[in-house]
């Protein structure tokens, strides 16, 4: 099934822009859906495409590349005679598909953009694109996009909901809530979306009317292809990523979510794995969220990155990882995480969706943990800011909330800590759109418009 993506505005953008000065490359994890959109968006926009998809393309075709970029009459001639058709119109497309596994490709693309005969739309998963290109000359005429698993208001198109994003939107902006039976409504669908994920194959197996045993094993063989690939190429980290990727859940479910390498094993040290750490979020499986050692709005200055979070890519995918030890998934464990009645942590999906959603936007993910004496005690605690962003050259401090609690001492004594002028405070929880002590109260799903 094709899915409408908000990406595809971004690649007529480049289209328009580029004129093609540029070779577009989509980066992404694994099975989000980049060849699907990059052909669909071909189809549409181009009189012609070809497809050259790396994963298959035979050895001659390969061999074109090195022997005969230098010439690229031969080199046109010689593809178009190995692919058994040329393309026609003024106004052509080249996919080079998983462009990954074959770096001479993306090497070429300089000397092809340079040509001008032809545009060239490159995808390539992450979790292999930076490892292959240690011989090759990285092209400076790339123009880079990152592709992120479908976000709630595609899930929603996927449904055929074009009413609801609208309304959540409209209410945000306004800051009014939506009403309780809007809201109930809008929270079952946002939770539908929690556990089903935004990977493209489970969204399509949920239309399809699959049970949620069925959509399970979607992801299961997700997973289980992110950790093959892990393990295939973190050779140099002694395969640490995957062992990483795989205790997400566990770190996760640590007071505050911090990473604790002693899980992992006892003699663990930051420095022995930060390179595999840095693998998994650089492959867009893993959003790393880094603590900040001063609430600054040059965050990244002030970064202190022995001390991070790591959630998953993918809400969907944490949530099959967390029931992965069971064989079978029973339908009614997915119905009741739907309906919030389940006792599992449900903080820790509800808090990866924050992260997850927030990276969507495109927002870097930031904390900060700091110290304060209330007025009432005579010893310093320790309190943490969930997220930090940056908004209007102002810090915007983010608290979640798993459930209708709305208590926010971290936040009060942030503000008498530091002094900030602060563009806006949120409250990401369960319930209807607030505004109280000069906190805006939001529902989780409106956490995109952040």
């Amino acid at each position: 099934m094709l899915f409408k993506r908000k990406l595809y505005q971004k690649l007529l953008k480049w289209k328009e822009i580029s004129a093609g000065s540029s070779a577009l490359l989509i980066e992404g994890a694994r099975r989000i859906g980049k060849s699907t959109i990059v052909e669909e968006f071909a189809k549409a926009e181009y009189d012609d495409y070809m497809l050259l998809d790396f994963a298959r393309e035979s050895t001659d075709i390969k061999d074109n590349f090195i022997n005969n970029i230098n010439d690229l009459d031969t080199f046109f001639r010689n593809l178009f005679l190995l692919k058994g058709r040329s393309l026609h119109g003024k106004n052509c497309v080249i996919i080079f598909d998983e462009v990954q596994l074959f770096p001479w490709a993306r090497q070429a693309i300089k000397y092809l953009v340079q040509d001008g005969r032809y545009e060239y739309i490159e995808t390539g998963s992450l979790i292999s694109i930076h490892k292959n290109v240690q011989n090759i000359l990285i092209p400076s005429e790339e123009y880079k996009l990152k592709m992120y698993p479908m976000d709630f208001e595609e899930f929603l198109w996927a449904t055929d909901d074009t009413v609801s994003y609208e309304a959540i939107k409209d209410a945000f902006i306004k800051r009014k809530p939506l009403g309780d039976s809007i809201h109930r409504q809008l929270m079952n669908k946002f939770r539908t979306y929690m556990v089903v994920g935004g990977m493209p194959q489970a969204v399509d197996a949920y239309i399809a009317g699959k049970d949620f045993t069925q959509i399970d094993f979607v992801k299961r063989n997700i997973l289980s292809l992110y950790e093959e690939d892990l393990y295939k190429y973190d050779s140099e980290n002694n395969q640490r990523a995957s062992i990483i990727f795989r205790t997400i859940p566990e770190q996760l479910e640590n007071k505050n979510s911090h990473f604790k390498f002693s899980l992992i094993d006892k003699n663990a040290r930051y420095q022995n794995y930060i390179n595999a750490v840095n693998f998994v979020a650089e492959s867009m499986i893993g959003n790393e969220c880094i603590h900040v050692t001063k609430p600054e709005i040059a965050l990244e200055l002030f970064a202190d990155r022995s001390n991070f979070k790591l959630y998953m890519g993918d809400t969907g995918l944490l949530v099959t990882q967390i029931m992965k030890s069971q064989d079978n998934v029973d339908e009614n464990i997915y119905k009741s995480l739907i309906f919030g009645k389940l006792g599992i942590n449900q903080r820790m999906i509800i808090e990866n969706m924050v992260a997850q959603m927030l990276k969507a936007s495109g927002h870097d993910l930031y904390f900060h943990e700091y110290r304060y004496t209330p007025s009432d005690e005579s010893n310093e605690k320790k309190y943490e800011i969930d997220f930090l962003t940056v908004k209007h050259k102002k810090i915007c401090p983010i608290e979640v909330k798993s459930s209708s609690y709305t208590s926010h001492k971290s936040f009060d004594y942030f503000v008498k800590k530091y002094q900030l002028k602060m563009q806006d405070r949120y409250i990401i929880y369960t319930k209807d759109l607030m505004q109280k002590d000069n906190i805006l109260y939001i529902p989780i799903y409106m956490t995109m418009l952040v």
